[in-house]
């Protein structure tokens, strides 16, 4: 076989992750039959067929999987060597970081308080929707993405999930309800806020089952920050990490229940497989970056 031709291969990544030609021609301003004889050609190179037909969808067959693994690696590194080169000027540059939307602000300051008492890092942050991060994540337009539940088949997407932190969830309210003589009377006397994340929400129906008690669930939320300002209201007591209302606890305006509830909530840092990783980015998800806390830098 002579040597590839990249230019073919590249065609076919994008028709591949297109899963449509006429949409993979429109973006690439090529008429279909031109892309379409591109890819045809790849294929009588390689000595197999890269896709079948589903309708009006192409679906890639198993030659076909294995040849876009290996394209987005060569096409993945080349983007990657291009970005490096662009910011070789800086003495350090940018972090760039994805942040699940909704994530505790709390602690997304916490994971970067190393890199922002260094001085000589800008961090970009974005927040938004997992698939979206992850997407730019194997884009190389992000260093990392937070989030609190590692992407289904990580391995297989090309994706590593770091876990970073392991933090109780606990009963978190105004300090004149949690006057209660134990876990069972306080779920049952006071209105609850509840997180819709998975492992917090499959955690406190396990509980109350343990408990055998009803509790009033006024409100179920997907994002800690609503969670925090309802609790801070006194809508309800809310199920959370502390950290999630680090500041109101120390302030006095929220306390915490003294009931161990035996629930966690897991933080993950995810990257993507690189050549040429961000310098500071591996000592900052293992804690060891000057600055980091007593557990890390988390």
């Amino acid at each position: 076989m002579n040597q590839i031709n990249y230019r073919h291969l590249g065609y076919f990544r994008a028709v591949a992750h297109e899963g449509h030609l006429t949409r993979a021609a429109e973006k690439m301003n090529l008429s279909q039959s031109a892309l379409s004889a591109q890819i045809k050609a790849l294929e009588d190179q390689l000595g197999h067929a890269l896709f079948e037909r589903a309708g009006r969808q192409l679906v890639l067959t198993e030659v076909g999987r294995m040849a876009l693994d290996y394209a987005d690696r060569i096409f993945g590194t080349g983007a990657e060597l291009l970005a490096t080169l662009r910011r070789a000027g800086d003495t350090v540059p940018p972090l760039r970081v994805g942040a699940i939307s909704t994530l505790s602000r709390n602690f997304q300051l916490e994971f970067l308080r190393p890199v922002l008492a260094r001085g000589d890092v800008r961090i970009v942050l974005r927040s938004g929707g997992e698939e979206s991060l992850l997407d730019d994540l194997r884009a190389l337009a992000l260093d990392v993405v937070l989030t609190t539940e590692p992407p289904a088949a990580a391995a297989e997407a090309g994706l590593i999930a770091h876990r970073i932190s392991d933090r109780p969830v606990a009963i978190h309210g105004l300090p004149g309800r949690m006057v209660h003589a134990s876990l069972a009377d306080l779920l049952e006397a006071e209105p609850v806020i509840v997180p819709t994340e998975s492992s917090i929400r499959v955690g406190f129906d396990a509980l109350v089952a343990r408990l055998q008690v009803q509790p009033r669930i006024v409100a179920e939320v997907d994002d800690m920050a609503m969670v925090r300002l309802l609790a801070r209201e006194g809508t309800g007591l809310a199920i959370a990490p502390s950290v999630v209302f680090a500041d109101e606890i120390r302030a006095g305006m929220l306390a915490v229940a003294p009931f161990d509830l035996k629930i966690e909530e897991t933080f993950y840092a995810i990257t993507v497989s690189r050549n040429f990783p961000h310098p500071v980015l591996d000592a900052l998800i293992s804690g060891t970056l000057p600055g980091a806390g007593p557990d890390g830098a988390r």
